[in-house]
C-alpha cells in the first residue's frame, strides 16, 4: 500500500488547521482534497493561505461522504470533537484528532466506542512527542542513561490572554474547559510519555491575575503518584508575565535530565551537566510544533497496519488524568485513577 495516495479532508479552518494542511501537503503519500468549516469563506481563505487547491464542502456530511477522502483531520473547536469523531468513525475515515480530545469522560468513551467499532486508525495531536528534545529524552531513558525515574516535573507556562488569538474561546468553560484541557494537557502527556501511568493525583489552584476573565482557574498545579513508585509534579500556568516555558525534569537512580541537559553515570568523572544543542519545545506558536513528524508517522502506520502510540485509546489515558486533576482541584481531595 506504500505507493497509494490517501485523500485528506480538513475539518475546521483555525490556526492549527494550516499546519495540518502543510504537513499533509509535503507527505508524498497524501493529498488534501477537501475542507469544511462552519463558515465557507473561512475554509476558502485557509486553502488560499496554504496554497492548496481543494473542494470547499458546505457540510460535514458532504466531506465525510466524499469517496476521495480517506483521512480526516479534526481541527474544529474542542467542544465539537466528539460529534466529529463519531461521525468520522461512522464514515470509516482514519483520523487525526486535535487536543484536547474531549471535554469530559462521557464524550471520550463515546468516541472510543465509535472508533473501536469502525476499526479505523487514529492519532491525537500530542505533537510534542515528535519534538527533537522529546525524542532524545525518550531514547536516553531507553538507553538507561538515568536509570529508574524516581521523581519528575513538567511545567506548561504560557500567558494566554486577550493578546492571544485563541483566548476568545479558550478562556470559556464550554470550549476551553480548564487550564489542562485548554493547553496544559501537553505537560500531562509528557509525564505519561516519559514516566508511565499514574494511580493517584492531588491538585491545587493558584492565584491568577486580578479581574481575570477566565471562566475556570487558569493557574494550577498537581502532585502525581505513578504506578512505578515515582512521584511527580505538573503545572499549567496561563496567566503569567514571562515568555513561554516548557520544562521537563527527570530525576533517576543513575542520572538526571533537565530539558536538553544530561547528568549520567555513562560519563565517568562528569562534574556538571552536559548540554546538547537541539530544537526545544520553547514556543506556543503552532508553526513551531512538529506536525510533519506526527503526520509522517501516522501515514506510515496506516500503510503498514500498525497502531500509532498516540492513538485515541492511549490519549484517553492522558485525558483521564487531566479530568482526575481537575476533579481533585474542585473537591480538594486526592483522586485515584
Amino acid at each position: 500500500m506504500a505507493g497509494r495516495t490517501y485523500g485528506v479532508g480538513i475539518i475546521g479552518a483555525g490556526w492549527v488547521s494550516g499546519e495540518h494542511i502543510r504537513a499533509f501537503t509535503v507527505n508524498p503519500f497524501t493529498e488534501v482534497r477537501g475542507i469544511y468549516s462552519r463558515r465557507r469563506e473561512t475554509a476558502a481563505a485557509k486553502l488560499q493561505e496554504t496554497g492548496v487547491t481543494a473542494k470547499v464542502h458546505d457540510s460535514l456530511d458532504s466531506l465525510l461522504s466524499d469517496p476521495d477522502i480517506d483521512i480526516i483531520s479534526i481541527c474544529s473547536p474542542p467542544n465539537l470533537h466528539c460529534e466529529h469523531v463519531v461521525a468520522g468513525a461512522a464514515a470509516k475515515k482514519h483520523m487525526v484528532i486535535e487536543k484536547p480530545v474531549a471535554m469530559n469522560a462521557a464524550e471520550l468513551q463515546k468516541m472510543q466506542k465509535a472508533v473501536r467499532e469502525a476499526g479505523v486508525t487514529t492519532i491525537v495531536s500530542f505533537v510534542l512527542r515528535w519534538n527533537p528534545m522529546f525524542e532524545t529524552t525518550k531514547q536516553l531513558i531507553a538507553d538507561d542513561a538515568i536509570g529508574d525515574i524516581m521523581y519528575a516535573e513538567c511545567d506548561y507556562v504560557h500567558w494566554i490572554g486577550p493578546h492571544y488569538g485563541q483566548y476568545t474561546w479558550s478562556r470559556t468553560k464550554a470550549a476551553g474547559g480548564s487550564s489542562l484541557l485548554s493547553a496544559g494537557c501537553h505537560a500531562v502527556d509528557a509525564l505519561r510519555w516519559f514516566v508511565g501511568e499514574v494511580e493517584e493525583v492531588c491538585g491545587y489552584k493558584a492565584k491568577g491575575f486580578p479581574g481575570s476573565d477566565y471562566e475556570f482557574e487558569p493557574n494550577i498545579t498537581a502532585i502525581l503518584k505513578f504506578k512505578s513508585g515515582a512521584a511527580g509534579k505538573v503545572a499549567s500556568i496561563l496567566e503569567c508575565r514571562t515568555p513561554y516555558i516548557f520544562n521537563v525534569a527527570l530525576y533517576g537512580t543513575k542520572g538526571t535530565i533537565r530539558n536538553n541537559k544530561l547528568y549520567s553515570h555513562k560519563f565517568p568523572g562528569q562534574s556538571n551537566y552536559l548540554e546538547y544543542p537541539t530544537i526545544l519545545p520553547d514556543s506556543g506558536d503552532v508553526t513551531h510544533h512538529p506536525f510533519r513528524g506526527q503526520i509522517n508517522y501516522f501515514v506510515s502506520c496506516i500503510q503498514n497496519g500498525s497502531k500509532p502510540h498516540a492513538n485515541l485509546d492511549d490519549a484517553a489515558k492522558t485525558m483521564a488524568l487531566c479530568y482526575a486533576i481537575d476533579e481533585a482541584i474542585a473537591t480538594g481531595r486526592p483522586v485515584k485513577l
